[in-house]
């Protein structure tokens, strides 16, 4: 499997993950990163997995922020 092929298969995989799953494995990068005692290339890893698990985080917000405000705007209709 070539770099890019591997790329576009690990973001079909975290768009799959649940909410509460990317921020259950973030808290487990975070915790890796802040205990130390790991070298310069696996805390690399460690923070670029931190930072595409957070934007699943933020993605998931953001669609409950947009869900919660079209079903206010359309409450707000109906008065």
């Amino acid at each position: 499997m070539s770099e890019s092929e591997t790329v576009v298969a690990g973001a079909e995989a975290d768009a799959a993950l649940g909410y509460e799953q990317a921020r259950d494995e973030l808290i487990d990068v975070v915790r890796k990163l802040e205990a130390g005692g790991v070298g310069l290339e696996e805390s690399l890893a460690l923070w670029e997995r931190g930072e595409e698990l957070a934007g699943v985080c933020r993605r998931w917000l953001e669609g409950a922020r947009a869900r919660l405000d079209a079903a206010l705007a359309d409450s707000d209709q109906e008065e």
